[in-house]
């Protein structure tokens, strides 16, 4: 089996000195699945008297059994957007869920709407903002996005860079665990578009806000309040990474060397 690097935990230096530099004890993560980037999170918030509140439907048995060990944790077993209800005074938002239009965009939507109720400046982390799902929709869980706002999509066909369609039995594939919108860019269709979309809308409405994206192990966004009392120093701290054309091109060798490992698994190509 081949390992990827994937996780949002491979920019856990960048992420804690963010952290420090807004002062954040109350976290909320959406999305666990095996709990890498919520270990860090939660050591984290226990060290600044923090808590973190980690939500996530079906994480993995071994993120159970970490989080009831662990009295700086509340598991909250919803989908995101049942669970800002439960979710108050939080000073910094990570975004690692459903890779789609729908859920980003109204996860966003919920935050903004959190931030003003708790009168918090907005301070979110999103992955996942490159590709595969920055202009591509992924479903976890298909019939829970609403139909209009759902892409026709497969289970099991796979993306490769510089292709809109999907291909069968090669490229990164969901085997079944999720399905990709059949193309790929358009309208309401992925991560970044989520974004896009969320941050020309709060702009119109007065909400002056700054992001930043490092282009690396899929993409990570950072967005945040320009009035915030830290913006200045977040900015200072996120320059060099932002749209970084080094970093971007060692991602494309790092997809492109793994993809060609995948078509070596699956007898695509013949091993040299």
């Amino acid at each position: 089996m081949t390992l990827l690097i994937h996780s949002m935990a491979e920019f856990s230096d960048i992420i804690l000195n963010a952290m420090d530099l807004a002062d954040v004890s109350r976290i909320a993560e959406i999305g666990a699945e095996y709990g890498g980037m919520t270990s860090i999170l939660a050591d984290y918030a226990e060290a600044n008297d923090g808590h973190l509140f980690s939500v996530d439907p079906n994480p993995k048995q071994e993120f159970l059994d970490w989080v009831n060990a662990r009295k700086s944790v509340t598991h909250i077993a919803k989908p995101s957007l049942a669970a800002f209800s439960k979710l108050k005074n939080i000073d910094l938002w990570t975004v690692d869920g459903d890779h789609n239009w729908f859920t980003v965009y109204h996860e966003l939507k919920a935050i903004e709407a959190t931030c003003e109720r708790d009168k918090k400046p907005l301070f979110a982390i999103l992955h996942d903002v490159c590709w595969p799902a920055g202009h591509r929709d992924m479903y976890y869980a298909p019939d829970a996005i609403p139909k209009e706002y759902r892409h026709d999509y497969c289970m099991d066909g796979g993306a490769k860079p510089g292709q809109s369609g999907l291909l069968r039995e090669q490229g990164m594939r969901g085997l079944g665990h999720f399905g990709w919108a059949l193309h790929e860019g358009g309208e309401r269709n992925g991560v970044k578009c989520a974004v896009v979309d969320f941050i020309n809308e709060a702009e119109a409405g007065g909400h002056q806000l700054a992001y930043a994206e490092i282009p690396a192990v899929f993409g990570l966004g950072i967005l945040f309040d320009t009035n915030a009392p830290w913006a200045g120093p977040l900015s200072d701290l996120l320059i060099p990474y932002h749209d970084n054309p080094l970093l971007a091109k060692l991602e494309q060798n790092r997809l492109a060397n793994y993809l060609t490992v995948l078509d070596w698994q699956d007898g695509v190509i013949n091993r040299p």
